[in-house]
């Protein structure tokens, strides 16, 4: 069985969970009925560099509120699949859609729901707040916890093993 950094090497894509993973799990109901969640700029620099080095890249999410989407709007290629109540039906379309192999797909999940799809990726990693039933099947354990930079681990450990980190294009958004 390959460690987790060989693992690393083979990944082009990255699914990641909303709710508990780029956010931070709580959502705040505003008067009008408006959902909102907090996300980190740390993690979304490093999606955005992900992208730009030619990774694919996709949230696959329960959670439904258009400031979601309008979040990652200028995340050019990146893809937003919310609202979405069975996640491993939707994980399938999106290897089939994008010619990926499993073992080539990163995933990142906090609570149950995110058990199937994770079971299927090539390399499975939770934040530190993830539900133990994720933290027993995940490859790796970000020290940071959801909404707060552990998205930006795993792509940052990523693309420095495999030289696509801090490179001449990494200060050009």
């Amino acid at each position: 069985m390959k460690n987790y950094k060989e693992k690393l090497l083979n990944i082009k894509a990255f699914v990641f969970d909303f709710d508990g993973v780029l956010s931070s799990g709580m959502v705040y109901v505003m008067a009008d009925g408006e959902q909102v969640r907090a996300t980190n700029v740390k993690d979304g620099y490093a999606l955005h560099h992900a992208l730009k080095k030619g990774y694919k890249i996709a949230v696959i999410s329960g959670g439904y509120a258009e400031s979601m989407r309008l979040r990652f709007k200028e995340f050019h290629g990146m893809e937003m699949f919310l609202k979405v109540s069975n996640k491993i039906d939707v994980f399938n379309k999106y290897l089939d859609d994008n010619q990926l192999k499993p073992e080539e797909v990163l995933v990142m999940g906090d609570d149950i729901p995110d058990y199937p799809m994770m079971k299927l990726a090539g390399v499975k990693c939770c934040p530190a707040n993830a539900s133990i039933e994720i933290q027993q099947l995940a490859d790796y354990i970000s020290l940071r916890n959801g909404g707060d930079g552990a998205v930006r681990d795993v792509i940052e450990q990523t693309l420095r093993l495999q030289g696509n980190w801090f490179t001449e294009d990494a200060h050009i958004w």
